[in-house]
């Protein structure tokens, strides 16, 4: 389905049963709101209602010109917008990689329209700022941002030899169809300076001001994530003033709800049924 909202469109998959709870679902880098379909199967069978967004800079009609379109709070602001085009007024949000970013600044700045939190790989903006500056390992981790935010130069890079680079990244998604079914989107005109200008827009002051979290939040972080370390996720639960629960995935990468989406929609409904 296709949902204009703020004076841009939308492309959303929507499942479930209607009528049923509602779970926003927010997708990462380089993906789209595909990265879910492994897991709404489980959701839906719980009785739940799922929308999946293209975010802005990924639905082709969302694609603003110029970085500061990509700002943090421009993001949050989509993800209020789709609730309201959507007609719900509160929803369970779950948020994969820049997808949680978004997903910890809604529920911070916005909790009376979140009902539960499930953040997937990222920790809160101010736990992984933390981890930044005191753990050399996570700024080793991180040191691809410095390419990602170069305008011109990352689109070079990645997509050298029609997408091989792009393609590489993706690799821990493990089946080459769904590299491919990400990597795609990523090939047209526009799209990945789309998908990198969140990068290129991202603040230190915006992600300092993402305050603690009051709903009821679960973490979910795997233990063989290249791109965030340990530090930063055991630092998530300062950041969280409801209640809270850290699940850690053993032996899965960055990549989760690909590789273990069963266990991803298990924390998911564990979060939804414990708010009742």
């Amino acid at each position: 389905m296709r949902v204009p909202a703020r004076g841009l469109t939308f492309d959303v998959r929507a499942g479930g049963p209607e009528g049923g709870e509602v779970v926003l679902l927010l997708h990462g880098f380089p993906q789209h709101g595909g990265e879910w379909d492994a897991v709404v199967p489980a959701l839906h069978a719980a009785g739940l209602r799922s929308y999946a967004p293209d975010q802005r800079g990924y639905s082709p009609d969302a694609r603003p010109a110029g970085v500061a379109g990509y700002r943090l709070p421009e993001l949050v602001a989509d993800a209020v917008a789709l609730l309201d085009a959507l007609g719900v007024d509160a929803a369970h949000v779950v948020g994969h990689d820049w997808g949680a970013i978004v997903a910890w600044a809604l529920a911070a700045r916005h909790p009376e329209r979140v009902r539960t939190l499930t953040a997937v790989s990222v920790p809160h903006p101010a736990a992984f700022g933390y981890a930044l500056t005191a753990d050399r390992g996570q700024r080793a981790r991180s040191a691809y941002m410095a390419l990602f935010r170069r305008a011109g130069l990352a689109e070079k890079v990645l997509l050298a030899w029609r997408g091989a680079v792009l393609r590489r990244l993706l690799a821990g998604v493990g089946d080459p169809a769904r590299v491919a079914r990400y990597a795609g989107p990523m090939l047209l005109p526009g799209a990945l300076t789309g998908a990198l200008n969140w990068y290129r827009a991202m603040s230190g002051r915006d992600l300092k001001v993402v305050g603690p979290v009051p709903v009821p939040t679960s973490y979910v972080w795997s233990d063989r994530d290249v791109a965030v370390g340990r530090t930063a996720a055991q630092a998530c639960a300062r950041h969280v003033s409801g209640d809270y629960r850290f699940v850690v995935l053993p032996g899965v990468s960055h990549w989760i709800p690909d590789q273990a989406p069963g266990p991803l929609a298990e924390a998911i409904l564990a979060r939804v049924r414990g708010a009742g």
